[in-house]
Formats: C-alpha cells, sequence, structure tokens
C-alpha cells in the first residue's frame, strides 16, 4: 500500500527525511519556503513540492521538520485533519503549545525522538529490562560539537531532548530535575549540564557547542554491569560485566547493529499509518513530558536573549 505523506519543511534535516520516506516507498508531498527548496524536493524525489499549505485531506499522514520554533503553529494547522503525525524533536519550544497540542491531539501526533530507534540504545535498554545490569543506578551522556545551525532556539532545546528522551527510553520514566547549570557562567547558550535524579537513578546531562570535537557518548552504570556508547556511530556498546570500578569486572564487546535511527523511527511511522504496526515509540504525552522538563532545565539556566 502507497502512502501520500505530507513533508512539512524540507531543509538541512527535511531533506534527509524525504530521502528516507521515498527509500522506504512512500510518495511524498512538500511544503517549503522557497521555490528553490521546491525544486531540490522534487530532485530528491517528492511527487509534488511548493510554497503552498499542504492539501490536508490528500495525504494519509504528515511529518513536521521545520524550525523548532515554529513546530506548534504548523502543528495547529495539522491536527485537525485526524491524520497521524510525526514532529521532529522537540514537539514544540514551549510548555503551554506542548499541553494543548497533546490535549487535542493524543492518539495521531508522535515526537521523532530517533535516539530511542539507535540501536546502541535499544540494547542497553533490553539489557537493563532483562536484569542484566543489576539496579540502574545512572545514566550519563555527552552532547557536544562545535556551533549551532539553529538560530530560532538555544542549543538546549536541540541538543538535549535526546538525551531526555535517552533516559526516557531506558528507564520507561524520565526522572525530576535537581540542577542544572551553565557550562559557562551566564552563557547557557554555549553549554548546559543537568541533573536528574529519583530514589533510584540518577541521570547526568551535558551538552554544548563549544567543543572541537563531534561528540555523543552514553554511559549506564549499573549495580551489575556498566554499557557504554563512545560514538554514535558504533556498531558495539563496550561493557563491564561486574559491580561497577571493580577491577575484575569483566571487558566484553556488545554487537548492537548499524541501522539509522532515522530510517527506523520513519519506517515505525509507516507502518503504523499502514495499520501494521504499534505506535511510533514517543507519544503526545512523552513530547509534551520532554518539553516540561527542558522549560525546567532552562528556568534554572536563565534563557539566553
Amino acid at each position: 500500500m502507497s502512502l501520500r505523506v505530507g513533508l512539512v519543511g524540507c531543509g538541512r534535516w527535511g531533506r534527509h527525511i524525504l530521502r528516507d520516506l521515498v527509500a522506504l516507498g512512500a510518495e511524498v508531498q512538500v511544503t517549503c519556503l522557497t521555490e528553490a527548496t521546491a525544486a531540490e524536493a522534487l530532485r530528491g524525489g517528492a511527487i509534488a513540492a511548493g510554497t503552498a499549505p499542504p492539501d490536508l485531506q490528500a495525504c494519509d499522514a504528515f511529518v513536521v521538520a521545520t524550525p523548532t520554533a515554529t513546530h506548534a503553529a504548523v502543528l495547529e494547522t495539522l491536527v485537525g485533519a485526524g491524520r497521524p503525525i510525526f514532529v521532529e524533536k522537540p514537539m514544540t519550544a514551549d510548555v503551554a503549545s506542548a499541553r494543548r497540542l497533546a490535549s487535542a491531539a493524543p492518539s495521531t501526533l508522535f515526537v521523532m525522538d530517533k535516539w530511542r530507534y539507535h540501536p546502541a540504545i535499544e540494547a542497553m535498554r533490553r539489557e537493563a529490562q532483562a536484569g542484566s545490569v543489576g539496579e540502574v543506578l545512572a545514566i550519563r551522556t555527552s552532547r557536544w560539537q562545535w556551533s549551532s545551525p539553529h538560530r530560532d532556539v538555544d542549543p538546549l532545546w536541540i541538543l538535549a531532548p535526546h538525551d531526555i528522551s535517552i533516559a526516557l527510553h531506558i528507564l520507561g520514566r524520565i526522572p525530576p530535575l535537581v540542577e542544572a547549570y551553565p557550562v559557562v557562567a551566564g552563557r547557557p547558550d554555549l553549554g548546559v549540564s543537568a541533573r536528574l535524579a529519583d530514589q533510584a537513578t540518577q541521570v547526568h546531562i551535558d551538552i554544548g557547542v563549544t567543543s572541537t570535537e563531534h561528540r555523543r557518548r552514553c554511559l549506564l552504570i549499573g549495580s551489575e554491569a556498566t554499557l557504554e556508547l563512545t560514538d554514535a556511530y558504533d556498531d558495539r556498546l563496550l561493557v563491564r560485566r561486574g559491580p561497577p570500578g571493580e577491577a575484575t569486572a569483566r571487558a566484553e564487546v556488545l554487537p548492537v547493529g548499524v541501522e539509522m535511527p532515522l530510517l527506523a523511527e520513519l519506517r515505525a511511522f509507516l507502518a503504523h499509518v499502514r495499520g501494521e504496526g504499534p505506535p511510533p515509540l514517543s507519544s503526545a504525552a512523552d513530547g509534551l513530558a520532554i518539553v516540561e522538563r527542558l522549560a525546567e532545565i532552562e528556568a534554572a539556566v536563565g534563557a539566553t536573549a
């Protein structure tokens, strides 16, 4: 069954979404800002592209890949059609609109938290659920790079959603915020560290845009094993079987596969639209919970004017 998907936004990230939707057999109708982008989308395999608003009745589903600050306004125009919607993370850039949209479309709005589809993060979740790591004592993530191409919101809203969604995926919950601070005093736009914690687990999130290294790491510390992903493109987890820090802990390598998370999440979304699979992993309620935690972190560190 061929699906027609309305892709709203086809810029630096949206073009990758278009590529994967076409590869998965979808007929993609693109709405974008300029005729030049529309022409590029047609060359990329879209069946139609232009600057006019999408035809809500002509599409079976929608994918939204516009700048974060525009998500709420775009979603408001789409939810009334009652079609499934997959919006890039974060769901919106403020709590009020996220609550409004989660209430308006609780079963048709989903968030593209691609790290929940990363094979290494899924392997961590499986290991934790199976009890192979014992109690999950801590999760530590590091997400650093040089600069940010996004000018509509601070890097917090671009980078940290990935790490909060990782915690949600592994733990099944998002612990409350304990503390957060800018890495450089008075400059939360350069980097933020945050600690989320409940009685069982601490989650340490470290993000920023002043590193000469493009770094994506995730460390899970369990009472009986430690798992670490040292790079986003690694096809394995590094494992130590034994109590944390114990010299006798056995070193292992756990293969996890190489499927690209964007392709995996879009495949899952299309299967759901066809009625052939469960909903995508991040619901509107999950998207709201992540936006709420982001807003709490932003309030703690101070927003950049």
